[in-house]
C-alpha cells in the first residue's frame, strides 16, 4: 500500500505534502474540508484531474487533519494505491432520518459480501439518526467483518453537511466503501474521555434520536438549568456537555456518549445523533483536558496492542466536534499523541465529525455510534 498527501489553503492553493507519483495509480481518494469550500465544483475538478482513475469520496468536516496538523476552512487529501487489496463502493441519498435504516441495510446489501474484511462509512451529519444506520449496517453484515467511519460535520453552525463519490459532494448522500483482501490488515480503536457529573436520570419520553423527557420533566428545561448562561448558545454549546447513555442491547449493558444535534423550544425536546431509548439511563458529562488527550492516545494504544511491533501504513481519525471546541489550541495535543503511540511513519488523515462509527471495543466486530471519541481506522497491507 502506498499513499500520497495534498492540502488545499486559500492563500497557497494545492500542495504536495508526499508524494509517490500516484496520479494514475491511485484507486482511492479521501478529501475532507470547510463545507464552504467543498462546495465549489472546482475543487472536485482539481482532484479529479490529480487522480483520473481514483474512486474520490470527498466530504465535509468540523475541522481537519493531516498529520499532526488541525486546519478550517482548508482540503487535506490522501490518495491510495492497494496492491492485493480489491475496492467497491455504493452510496445512497437520505432525506430524513426515519431513512436511516434502511439506508444501513440497502448500502450493506450493495456489497459483495464475497472476501469482504472492512467497511468504512461516510454519511450525511445532520438528517441522519446514527444510531439506525450503524443497525442497519450491521442487519446483513458478515461476521467478522466491522464498520468504521462517521457522520461529517459543519463546523459548530449545523447548517448542511456534503459528502460526495466521484462527483461534486451534496446534502443528504452515504457513501460506503468495501475493502476485499487477505493481506490487508485493519484495526481500529475509539475512546472519550469525558468526566460525567449530576445525577443520573431515566428517559421517561422519547421517539429514536428524539428525547422528550428525563424522570418525567421536559428534557430541554432540565437541561438548560445546568448549562445556565451558555444555554443561549444551544444547539452548538451542547457540544460542550455530552450526555452518557446507560443502556441495555443483546450483548448486555453499554454506555455511550451522546451529541446534541437540534433543539426544539415549543415542545421542549432535543434531537441526538442517535438513539434515546426510553429507560435508559443518562447523565450529563463535562470535559476533562487531559483526559481527552489521554482518551485519543488510549484509542491509538488499542490499535498498537493488536498490531504488535507492525506500524500501519495509513490511520484515518474521526474525532467529534465537541472535542475540538473544548480543547481549542490544545487540539492539535490529541493528533500528536496518536502519533507518539502509532509511530512517525504512518500517514495520518481525518477529520472533526458528529459521529463516530466503530465497535466498542478492537476486538469486537459489531458497529456503534459514538459522540465525543476520538476513533481511528488503521490500514497495513
Amino acid at each position: 500500500m502506498k499513499t500520497e498527501q495534498k492540502k488545499w489553503e486559500k492563500n497557497k492553493g494545492w500542495e504536495n505534502i508526499s508524494s509517490n507519483n500516484l496520479n494514475n495509480k491511485a484507486q482511492l481518494v479521501l478529501a475532507f474540508g470547510g463545507t464552504d469550500i467543498i462546495d465549489d465544483k472546482k475543487i472536485f475538478n482539481d482532484i479529479k484531474s490529480f487522480y483520473p482513475k481514483a474512486n474520490i469520496v470527498i466530504c465535509s468536516t468540523a475541522g481537519e487533519i493531516l498529520g499532526t496538523n488541525v486546519s478550517d476552512d482548508t482540503i487535506v487529501l490522501t490518495a491510495m494505491y492497494f496492491e492485493k487489496t480489491k475496492l467497491q463502493f455504493g452510496e445512497t441519498d437520505i432525506k430524513k432520518s426515519e431513512e436511516s435504516f434502511e439506508c444501513g441495510k440497502k448500502l450493506i446489501d450493495s456489497l459483495n459480501k464475497k472476501g469482504l474484511c472492512h467497511v468504512m462509512i461516510f454519511s450525511d451529519g445532520l438528517k441522519i439518526n446514527g444510531s439506525e444506520l450503524v443497525r442497519g449496517l450491521d442487519d446483513n453484515l458478515p461476521e467478522k467483518v466491522a464498520v468504521t467511519g462517521g457522520l461529517v460535520g459543519d463546523g459548530s453552525r449545523f447548517k448542511k453537511t456534503l459528502v460526495g463519490l466521484n462527483s461534486p459532494p451534496v446534502e443528504g448522500k452515504i457513501v460506503i466503501i468495501g475493502f476485499y483482501s487477505k493481506d490487508l490488515k485493519v484495526s481500529y480503536g475509539s475512546l472519550g474521555g469525558w468526566d460525567p457529573f449530576g445525577p443520573e436520570r431515566v428517559i421517561t419520553k422519547s421517539k429514536n434520536n428524539i428525547l422528550y423527557e428525563l424522570d418525567g420533566k421536559p428534557a430541554l428545561k432540565l437541561y438548560k438549568e445546568y448549562l445556565g448562561d451558555q444555554a443561549k448558545g444551544l444547539p452548538g454549546t451542547g457540544l460542550l456537555f455530552p450526555l452518557n447513555v446507560r443502556m441495555k442491547s443483546e450483548d448486555g449493558e453499554i454506555e455511550v456518549v451522546r451529541t446534541i444535534l437540534a433543539v426544539n423550544e415549543k415542545d421542549y425536546s432535543m434531537t441526538f445523533a442517535g438513539n434515546m431509548p426510553e429507560g435508559a439511563y443518562a447523565k450529563l458529562m463535562k470535559a476533562n483536558f487531559d483526559r481527552l488527550i489521554d482518551g485519543a492516545a488510549g484509542a491509538a494504544s488499542m490499535i498498537k496492542k493488536k498490531m504488535g511491533e507492525s506500524q500501519p501504513n495509513l490511520a484515518i481519525l474521526i474525532s467529534c466536534v465537541g472535542r475540538k471546541l473544548v480543547l481549542k489550541d490544545r487540539t492539535e495535543e490529541e493528533i500528536e499523541s496518536v502519533r507518539d503511540v502509532l509511530g512517525s511513519e504512518v500517514a495520518i488523515i481525518g477529520f472533526y465529525s458528529y459521529g463516530e462509527i466503530s465497535p466498542i471495543k478492537p476486538q469486537d466486530t459489531k458497529c456503534r455510534l459514538h459522540n465525543q471519541t476520538m476513533t481511528i481506522t488503521t490500514f497495513k497491507e
